[in-house]
């Protein structure tokens, strides 16, 4: 009875409560509304949501030209036919201007993850944040910090001196005004100062329940984004401390043998490390510095944000081809978006090197379409259109296939985003720039001896190779389809000089307009007008 008693008073109460007008009382929250964060499962989830964030970058479908705004128009590729409409202005630069999509969409991605980093970083900073210690602070920090630093650098790279915020949003701001690079540079390298002092090592990530490491930020990863980071300020010293601290760290090592799930079929230890299930750390990829990792979403709830375009891109429409057929060793269903340029094609690999093999890049096919007998298992012909976007050669590494969505619209695969080849190359940039020039060979040949079989009869270089368009063409072999392109060439201020020498003879939709003011994008016109109590200047041209 005492229990029922007790149970009647409570009903009374709650339903007396419930009568007040105050229950009814609306309280809406704008998207300023800042979010308590007082314990470490917020502060997770906040984390969280930074990668989540990041793949919104590479995930977007809604402009399915969206990765080539970051090839096309450079040394390395062209907009084919089949293009989306996004990329135009990216080798048509008169067309570039301050309503520019692909800008708009760069300036608010960054944007938001900056104001999503302030929030998490003014929380652990918090006097009132009693519940976590100090070291746990600075581990929160350290993360939202390297997000941070990551979001102003693709700023500074492509906008040059902008908005420098470091205090989350919490009501409209109509005033800003564009910071020098040089304060934003010093931001940057201040967070990644802070996030390699106290981020865990690439062993003590955070894990899952069942043990699989998550791509969760390390030490490493802001090491690497602070030696890219001093190139662009031309402070190469500085970027080889960062480099070659990576490389001595013993953390990784070059791929140099086939592993993981398909070692036993065809192909090699370079294309090992583009196989879906072999790209993570965890999987076998001991060059992994860090891994944006997707997952399908039938099967993990939000485990991709948006359908990303990647292999639709880079690969070659052959469907279009009577007596070919959507498989798994061909990588898919493509679409031929981009075209590698002619340079790349038959001008920038040397006989021998493995990057250049059949596996990495496709130049052949073999009809497979088993319905069709009269051609089944017979080349595939090399001539005429078909070999602008449908036979076009391409890099395998964004081959995936699900036999359950042979439509293609999805991608489910992971994002190299740093790796230890990539460490090797801004190490040997940092040293040419020193005019260390054998140290600069040594780092190149370490690639090369892994690239070549018949090293060093074939394949090595020497101090005299070194310059800076060697390292740039280096990156080329060893990072393409995987590097934004762009933004290396904006980065070293080779674009103009490059993109013209380079590519300047494709027969469809040609450069043209490249001047060098295009070392910058367009700050969007929107932000210019929107922000009506400062002005936020025009980068020159614009």
């Amino acid at each position: 009875m005492k229990s029922i008693a007790k149970l009647l008073f409570v009903s009374v109460v709650v339903l007396a409560s419930a009568c007040k007008d105050t229950f009814l009382d609306e309280k809406p929250y704008s998207s300023y509304t800042p979010v308590t964060l007082n314990d470490s499962l917020g502060f997770e989830a906040q984390l969280v949501g930074l990668y989540n964030h990041t793949s919104t970058i590479f995930s977007w479908a809604d402009q399915q030209g969206w990765p080539s705004v970051w090839q096309v128009g450079t040394d390395v590729a062209n907009a084919t036919a089949n293009q989306q409409g996004i990329e135009i202005p990216y080798y048509n630069y008169a067309q570039l201007t301050s309503t520019d999509g692909a800008a708009a969409r760069t300036w608010n991605r960054s944007y938001i993850m900056v104001n999503l980093s302030n929030i998490i970083i003014n929380g652990a900073e918090s006097p009132s944040l009693t519940s976590i210690s100090a070291g746990g602070k600075n581990k929160i920090s350290a993360e939202a910090k390297f997000f941070r630093a990551y979001a102003y650098n693709t700023l500074a790279t492509c906008f040059g001196g902008v908005p420098l915020l470091t205090q989350a949003l919490t009501g409209p701001k109509t005033d800003f005004v564009r910071a020098p690079v040089e304060d934003v540079n010093k931001q940057i390298v201040d967070d990644l100062t802070f996030a390699i002092a106290n981020l865990p090592d690439i062993d003590n990530v955070k894990s899952n329940a069942k043990g699989k490491l998550y791509g969760r930020a390390n030490k490493f990863m802001a090491m690497q984004l602070l030696g890219e980071v001093y190139l662009r300020m031309g402070k190469p010293d500085l970027a080889e401390a960062q480099l070659g601290a990576i490389i001595s760290s013993g953390k990784f090592k070059l791929v140099k043998s086939r592993y993981g799930l398909k070692a036993g079929s065809p192909g090699d230890y370079y294309s090992d490390m583009f196989v879906y299930g072999n790209q993570r750390r965890v999987q076998g990829n001991t060059e992994a510095i860090w891994v944006l990792e997707q997952e399908n979403p039938s099967t993990v709830v939000g485990g991709i944000t948006d359908n990303p375009q990647q292999r639709r891109v880079w690969g070659a429409a052959y469907h279009n081809v009577q007596g070919m057929a959507l498989s798994d060793s061909t990588g898919g269903r493509a679409l031929g978006r981009l075209r590698l340029s002619n340079w790349v094609l038959y001008g920038l690999y040397k006989p021998g090197d493995i990057r250049n093999s059949q596996y990495n890049i496709r130049r052949r096919y073999v009809y497979n379409d088993p319905t069709k007998p009269a051609t089944y298992g017979k080349p595939v012909p090399y001539a005429g259109t078909d070999t602008l976007f449908n036979i076009a050669p391409h890099t395998t590494k964004w081959y995936q296939f699900d036999p359950n969505d042979t439509f293609g619209y999805a991608m489910v695969k992971d994002f190299i985003l740093m790796r230890l080849g990539e460490t090797y190359l801004l190490l040997a940039e940092a040293q040419v720039k020193q005019g260390k020039l054998e140290a600069a060979a040594a780092s190149i040949n370490t690639l090369r001896e892994r690239a070549f079989p018949g090293y060093p009869a074939v394949g090595k270089v020497s101090a005299a190779d070194m310059t800076l368009d060697f390292v740039l063409d280096e990156r080329a072999r060893e990072l393409i389809g995987e590097e934004n392109r762009r933004m290396t060439l904006m980065r070293t201020k080779t674009l103009v000089d490059r993109a013209t020498r380079l590519n300047a003879n494709n027969p469809v939709n040609p450069i043209r307009g490249l001047t060098e003011k295009n070392l910058l994008m367009p700050i969007p016109l929107t932000e210019i007008q929107l922000n009506k109590d400062a002005v936020l200047a025009q980068n020159p041209g614009y």
